[in-house]
C-alpha cells in the first residue's frame, strides 16, 4: 500500500540527475585510499554485513569500496540446492513480487503493473516466450552479496542493453513509481535451458548503474543512446546452475522470467532468499 511517507521519499527522485549522480558514485567507489578500510568497516557495521562468509573477511584486504561491494564468498558459503529440473535463487535478497505472468503483464506492486514487452525492449520473439510464464522480482539491499548466479544450467541466447532512468529500486519507490522496472536502465540476458527460455533482467538504479556479465565484462556505464540487441550462437557461453553470470557494482534488482515452470507456493513478497536456495520447479 502506498503511504504518504512513500510518496514523499519517492517524488524527489523525479528531479534528480540520475546518471550524473551515479557516474560520480562510480568513480568514488573505485578510488584507492588508505581510508577505504575504515569506510568499509563502518558500512559493514551499519548494514549488519556478515563478513565471516566473505572469501576475505578483513576490510584491509580491499583496495577500493567497489572491491568490497562485489566481494566473493568463501567456498561452501552457499549450497546449490534442488534437483536438475529445479530453479535456485540467482541472488541473495528479498522477494519483491512473484507469480504467474498474465497475458504478458507483470505485477510490480499493488496498483502498478508493466508488460513483458516493455521490460524486454519490445523484441517480439523474446516477449512471446514469457507472456504466459512466471516471474520473480528479487531485490538486493546494500547488505547483500552482489554477484548473480545461474538458476539453472543455461546456454546464452541473447543480451540486450536498454537505456532508461535510474530510479531507486527500494521498496518504497517500487510502490510509488509506475512501471519502474520498465523505465530504468537494464541489461536483459536470455538463456536456453532444458526448461525452455529463462530471462534474467539486471535492473540498474541510482548509485548502481554499473552492471557486468562474465562474458561481456562491464556493460554499463557508459550510457548508450538506444537499445542494443546482441544474439549469440549456441555454445558461445554455457553456464552451469549456480555458476556466476554477472554482478552489480552496488545493489539493485534481478527479475527472473520463466517460459515454463512455477515458483514455490510458500514463497511470497517480503520473504528473504539466498543464492542457491530452491525456489521453483521447471516441471
Amino acid at each position: 500500500m502506498r503511504s504518504l511517507s512513500d510518496r514523499l521519499k519517492s517524488w524527489p527522485l523525479y528531479l534528480l540527475p540520475h546518471h550524473l549522480i551515479s557516474r560520480v558514485v562510480f568513480k568514488l567507489t573505485r578510488i584507492e585510499s588508505r581510508f577505504a578500510p575504515a569506510a568499509i568497516k563502518q558500512f559493514a557495521r551499519l548494514f549488519d554485513i556478515d563478513m565471516a562468509e566473505a572469501s576475505h573477511s578483513e576490510p584491509q584486504h580491499y583496495k577500493t569500496f567497489n572491491e568490497f561491494f562485489t566481494r566473493s564468498l568463501k567456498d561452501g558459503a552457499r549450497e546449490i540446492s534442488g534437483a536438475a529440473h529445479q530453479f535456485c535463487s540467482p541472488v541473495d535478497g528479498r522477494v519483491s513480487q512473484l507469480g504467474a505472468i498474465s497475458d504478458g503483464t507483470i505485477m510490480q506492486a499493488k496498483g502498478h503493473q508493466y508488460t513483458v514487452s516493455d521490460l524486454l525492449g519490445g523484441r517480439e520473439q523474446d516477449t512471446q516466450a514469457f507472456n504466459q510464464g512466471a516471474f520473480a522480482t528479487l531485490y538486493l539491499s546494500p547488505r547483500d552479496y552482489h554477484r548473480i548466479h545461474m538458476p539453472l544450467d543455461g546456454d546464452l541466447s541473447s543480451m540486450h542493453y536498454i537505456p532508461g532512468r535510474l530510479f531507486s529500486v527500494a521498496p518504497h519507490t517500487v510502490r510509488v513509481v509506475p512501471r519502474l522496472f520498465a523505465r530504468n536502465e537494464r541489461v536483459v540476458t536470455i538463456f536456453n535451458t532444458d526448461a525452455g527460455k529463462v530471462a534474467m533482467v539486471l535492473v540498474g538504479a541510482i548509485n548502481v548503474a554499473a552492471i557486468e556479465t562474465v562474458w561481456a565484462g562491464l556493460v554499463t556505464p557508459p550510457v548508450k543512446p538506444e537499445i542494443i540487441h546482441i544474439d549469440y550462437d549456441s555454445g558461445t557461453c554455457k553456464l552451469n546452475k549456480g555458476e556466476e553470470m554477472g554482478r552489480f557494482n552496488m545493489g539493485s534488482t534481478v527479475i527472473l522470467l520463466l517460459e515454463n515452470g512455477s515458483f514455490r507456493s510458500d514463497l511470497s513478497a517480503g520473504d528473504p532468499v539466498r543464492m542457491g536456495q530452491f525456489i521453483g520447479n521447471s516441471q
